[in-house]
């Protein structure tokens, strides 16, 4: 060490390899060739300092970190001296001595020569961008190939810039400023965008939150008039889930349900009796079955739902949510033979989700002590709907509602039947 120049002992830092000495003063990293810094003995042609000993490197914590690498000496002298009242600079004799140090250190943006010997730079490219640690880092090539092929080729594999040998000392200083406000500039947008769609997922979820407390409130609103217990929406939502889960795993409908969005659906489907709280209390609280006349009136409704979902529909443009709740809402009664209502719509003229909604709101019906009977068990429920294949509801969909009737809550939510009593699917199918 006593060949060094005094002043540069307390900071030196050594790397190994096999050209030259990689030194740090504290800001920059030169490239030296060994011979000039230390005295050769007789007996040996080169000598080394040390050997595959880790490179320590003190840089500044103000300064970005440009890496330059090229085989050639004079332009890593040129490159430093260009940069080095600016940036941390890291001069490297090669593409392989590169990948080494950045194993431990992220630079802002490479110089990267093309020609050089055991790895072209164009080889060093390809690994790089296909490195997720490394594929964002900026990297300008340096050449004298000065052909567009050749630069063509070079931008196509990734490179943002290219230079070419002998490079401008302003010049090369400009084009690096430049491609390093770029890349603070990509980044802060990257992280403001990141920050944006965070925000707006949050606010979004707060609003789903609220808009599902408020039809909740809505469709207990509508179940307290009609006297229903064991939050018959809740499950009629739950049964409803099942279904399209089955539905989508099984690939059933699959064109029709492209691009369905189950979230919406489910909340939409808790709407889809909101009508009956324009039925008055006499027939919707009625213990008894009704007559012609209350039966009438029972299905308006129906109507009365969709007149309120196109009220909120004159201040939403193309909501999903509100053409949801109205396919619920208009088509839950229809029945496959055309028996149903308001519309007596036949097989596939009833929207797909009305068709769901009806196996769905028959099932959660018989299921349920309602204020002119008692439940029913599961098992039996089942069967009923069953018996209902091809007349009243969808084939297609009767054969999904048996594949999964086991997934359907109720071992815990329904009371059992009074031994006297017996339903049939025509009791309820109106309801």
């Amino acid at each position: 060490m006593e060949y060094l120049p005094h002043s540069r002992r307390e900071f030196l830092h050594l790397y190994s390899f096999t050209d030259g000495l990689l030194l740090l003063d504290g800001m920059t990293v030169h490239i030296y060739d060994t011979c000039a810094l230390v005295k050769k003995s007789p007996k040996e042609e080169k000598v080394r300092l040390c050997h595959n000993q880790e490179m320590g490197i003190k840089m500044s914590n103000t300064r970005d970190l440009v890496m330059l690498v090229d085989d050639n000496l004079a332009n890593l002298m040129v490159g430093k001296e260009a940069l080095s009242d600016t940036y941390s600079v890291i001069t490297v004799p090669s593409a392989s001595k590169m990948f080494d140090l950045l194993t431990s250190y992220t630079p802002k943006l490479i110089l990267l020569d093309i020609d050089m010997p055991e790895m072209s730079g164009y080889e060093a490219i390809k690994i790089l961008k296909n490195n997720p640690k490394m594929k964002n880092i900026p990297v300008i090539f340096l050449t004298s190939m000065n052909d567009s092929d050749s630069e063509l080729q070079g931008l196509n594999l990734g490179a943002v810039d290219y230079i070419g040998k002998p490079f401008s000392a302003p010049l090369l200083k400009k084009r690096v400023e430049v491609h390093i406000l770029v890349e603070k500039q990509k980044r802060s947008l990257q992280d403001y965008n990141k920050n944006l769609q965070e925000m707006v997922a949050n606010k979004t979820q707060t609003i789903l939150k609220l808009q599902n407390k408020v039809l909740q409130a809505m469709a207990e609103l509508v179940e307290g008039r009609d006297n229903m217990t064991g939050n018959h929406i809740e499950r009629t939502q739950h049964c409803l889930g099942i279904l399209l889960s089955n539905m989508f795993a099984m690939g059933v409908y699959q064109e029709e349900t492209n691009g369905w969005d189950i979230g919406l659906l489910l909340q939409s489907s808790l709407l889809h009796d909101v009508g009956k709280i324009a039925i008055h209390d006499s027939i919707l609280k009625k213990p008894g079955k009704l007559t012609k006349e209350e039966f009438d009136e029972m299905k308006k409704h129906v109507m009365y739902g969709v007149k309120f979902i196109e009220k909120l529909e004159e201040d939403q443009e193309d909501s999903l949510f509100l053409q949801y709740a109205k396919i619920f809402i208009k088509y839950h009664h229809e029945r496959w033979d055309g028996s149903g209502y308001p519309d007596n719509l036949v097989g596939m003229e009833i929207p797909l989700l009305g068709r769901l909604m009806a196996i769905v709101d028959v099932y959660e019906a018989l299921t349920s002590k309602r204020c002119y009977k008692s439940a029913i068990d599961h098992k039996t429920a089942v069967n009923i709907i069953l018996q209902g294949r091809g007349t009243d509801f969808d084939p297609v969909l009767i054969d999904l509602f048996e594949q999964c009737s086991e997934q359907l809550p109720f071992s815990m939510l329904y009371n059992k039947k009074s031994n006297n009593e017996s339903f049939s699917l025509l009791d309820v199918v109106s309801l």
